[in-house]
Order: structure tokens, then sequence, then C-alpha cells
């Protein structure tokens, strides 16, 4: 049963960049937290209690965006030096630099098998990368203004991208065109992900608010406006109910997706929030600011093992899409907007309760179902094997007694009924 949802407690205060903490990501072996910064150096953060930090210094300006590879062994960082660089994260800091960019680059993403890199630059393009071969693959270009953050989708066959054109685009990776295009901004647009089931896309802008699509039914579904300046980063939580932003307001946001509420306002920050992240198993977040801080929080939300249960999800014998935010409330967009009299810790906290009941109660049917079904193709396999092993055995009697020419009519026709029988009714063969 999960634990319930308890406040939000600042694990670590990390110091060492000499400027605004521009980005951050966890590595997944839960070991390592990078960050980079408008000094031009990363930083590795080790999260063993003793361990000390190290730089990576090779960037000739501000670092904008910082990305591990699925494998852990391998981290992307991308300037505004217009230049990429993929790193070996330890304390030696070799790196290789891609070029092909002509202006800042804003972002970079792996894909989720490590194979590929997106980046999105204020050239206007979106550009695609062999991080094995590591050379340049293609550009999509459609956007007429900055792009700001370019993500791939989890199973790697779309990529999300916004910009200053106040347009998010998606792609096809297969055939490297756009497919569709949501405007209804109000300026521009400051960061786009996917959440964890690849079913919905979320959108930050500078006009303070974040909006979440389902890129199925290209419909708006969700719509907050929580903050009181522009958004510059967001990250969803492992599970997909939970999202944390963080803003030009001097606050970390936590909302709510099933409930469709603000839980949390985190004042941790003594400046702008320039970006936020959740760790990959989701009990650990990250924020960085132009305060030159990094800031490590730790979370109970939903203690479960989410690897696990979707892994069991993917192994289901019937095909079923895995659930996403239109199966919960909301199920049509409203505004959800930040009342009066925050508290710094708390505001507006709800239980948590009957929610994680009802998502442990589903797990646990499905398990269920999952093993019936296996016992079910059990049953019907050796159903198969015994009237298999039947007829052969009829078949061989008869050919013995025709050689032997005295085979029985009576004796060839009860054989012939029992097999029949057994075949009409399976409870013979119990």
């Amino acid at each position: 049963m999960a634990s319930v949802l308890e406040d939000p407690a600042l694990e670590r205060r990390f110091k060492g960049h000499r400027d605004s903490v521009t980005c951050a990501d966890f590595n997944p072996n839960s070991k390592q937290l990078a960050t980079g910064s408008a000094d031009r150096d990363l930083m590795i953060w080790n999260l063993s209690p003793k361990a000390k930090a190290f730089r990576l210094v090779g960037h000739k300006d501000v670092v904008t965006a910082v990305h591990f590879a699925p494998s852990g062994d391998l981290l992307a960082s991308a300037s505004r030096d217009q230049t990429v660089r993929l790193w070996t994260p330890n304390i030696k800091g070799e790196s290789a630099v891609f070029k092909a960019h002509t202006a800042t680059v804003r972002s970079v993403n792996f894909s989720s098998d490590g194979s590929r890199l997106v980046t999105a630059s204020d050239d206007k393009s979106v550009k695609v990368w062999s991080a094995h071969r590591q050379h340049f693959l293609y550009s999509l270009n459609k956007h007429t203004n900055w792009v700001r953050c370019a993500r791939f989708s989890p199973d790697g066959r779309l990529i999300a991208s916004c910009g200053d054109d106040r347009s998010v685009c998606l792609w096809d990776t297969s055939t490297r065109q756009c497919i569709n295009t949501f405007t209804h901004y109000g300026g521009s647009e400051t960061f786009v992900d996917f959440n964890g089931s690849g079913t919905c896309i979320a959108s930050s802008g500078a006009d303070n608010t974040l909006k979440i699509w389902d890129i199925r039914t290209n419909k708006l579904i969700q719509h907050y406006q929580v903050h009181s300046a522009g958004i510059h980063s967001f990250s969803f939580h492992p599970s997909g109910n939970y999202l944390i932003s963080g803003s030009s307001d001097h606050t970390v946001k936590i909302l709510d997706l099933l409930e469709g509420r603000l839980i949390y306002t985190l004042h941790g920050h003594k400046g702008p929030v320039l970006t936020v992240v959740f760790s990959r198993g989701g009990d650990l977040f990250a924020s960085g600011g132009c305060d030159s801080q990094v800031l490590m929080w730790k979370t109970n939300f939903d203690a479960l093992n989410y690897r696990e249960v979707l892994s069991r999800h993917s192994q289901r014998t019937t095909p079923q899409q895995p659930p996403h935010l239109t199966d919960i409330h909301p199920r049509i967009h409203h505004l959800h907007s930040a009342q009066s009299g925050t508290i710094e810790m708390f505001l507006y906290r709800c239980t948590n309760a009957a929610a994680a009941v009802a998502f442990q109660t589903v797990s646990i049917l499905e398990e269920r179902l999952t093993l019936t079904e296996d016992k079910l193709k059990e049953c019907l396999h050796n159903q198969a094997r015994i009237l298999l092993q039947v007829h052969q055995s009829s078949v061989s009697d008869e050919e013995e007694e025709e050689r032997s020419g005295q085979a029985s009519p009576l004796i060839q026709g009860h054989r012939t009924q029992s097999a029949e029988s057994l075949a009409a009714d399976p409870r013979n063969l119990s």
C-alpha cells in the first residue's frame, strides 16, 4: 500500500557554481546529479554523503541544457557556444564536440534507447544526431523563431518541440514531417515534454501557464495558471500523477494531476528558478536558479515501484493502451488558478490515499488477470497435447491392426468414439 503523501523535505544544498544554474538532470543510476551554469561549467554532484563533486570544463559560453543517456555512462550538454558535447561523467572530463547549429543550442535530449540525440536552437531548427557514431543525421524545419526545447517521446517515434513562435510542433521521426501543431498560446513557449506513457505532452510558457494535451485526440485536457511569472522548466513524476515547475516568481510548484490542483509551493530559492527535474525513481527532485544554488528535495510521492508496475503491464497478453490523463479527472480542460494565502511549504494539501488505493487495486487486478490468462493458456495447451497423443495412439493402433489383418470394427468404432468424446468434453481429460 502506498504511504500517505508527506511534505517534500530539503535533502541537500549544493554550492559550487559561480553563476546562475540553468539546467539539471539525475543519472539513471541514482548516484549522480549533473548541473550546468552560466559560468560555462558543468558540475557532477555525487549523491553519496562523503563523495566529492567534480567540474567539467570545455564549453566557451553558457551551458543551457544537460541530459544523461539511459545507461548513465554518457552525459550530453548544450551551450550558447553553438555546440553540443558528449561527456564521460567522471573526473577525467573527456568530451566529444558536435557542431551543426549556427546559433545558441537551447536543449539536448537522448532517445530512450540512447542511440540518438535531439537538439533545439536559436537557428530555428531541430536537429537529430547519432550518439553512437557521433555525427549529425538530419534537421526538422518548421519553426519561424528560436526553438527553445525538443524532446523524444518514450518510444522514440515522435519529437515535440516548442519556441518563440508560440507553437508546439509534433514530428514523426520516420517521415521527418511535422504531423501536428498546437498554437493556442499567449506568449513564447519555453519548455515541452511527454508524460511517461507518451499519450500526452505538456508545455509551459512566458504567459505563466502550463497546458497538457492528449496527442491522440489533439485536445487540451488540463490548463494551469498557478505561477505569477514565466515558467522556465517542468518535470513529470515517473508515475505521471505529479508535475513540478520552476518559475521567475522564485518558486517551485507541485501539481497533483489526478486531482487537478496545486498542492505545494516551495520557497527555497532567492531568485528565478530556471530548472527542475525528478530523479528516474521519483523519490528525489532538484531545482536550480539565478541564486547559483542547487537544491535537492526528497519526497514519497506514490511510493510504488512504477518500473515494475509498467513492466508487468507491458507483458499482458491482451492488447490495451496504458491509462492516460483523459481517463481521470478532469475530462475537459479548465483553468486551475493559484489562490491567495500561499503557505511556504504547503498549499491546499489534500490526501492522496483514495487515489493510491485505487491505483494499487487496479494493479492487483491486472496481476490476477495476467495469472488467470497464463493458467488458461496452460490448460488449453495441455488439452491440445493430450488430444494429439490420443489421436497419434489411435492412428498407430489402426496401422498395426491393418498390418495384422485382425482389426475389429467394434474396437475401432469404440476407439474413435472415445477420442471424439474427449474432444467434445474437455472435462474427460482431467
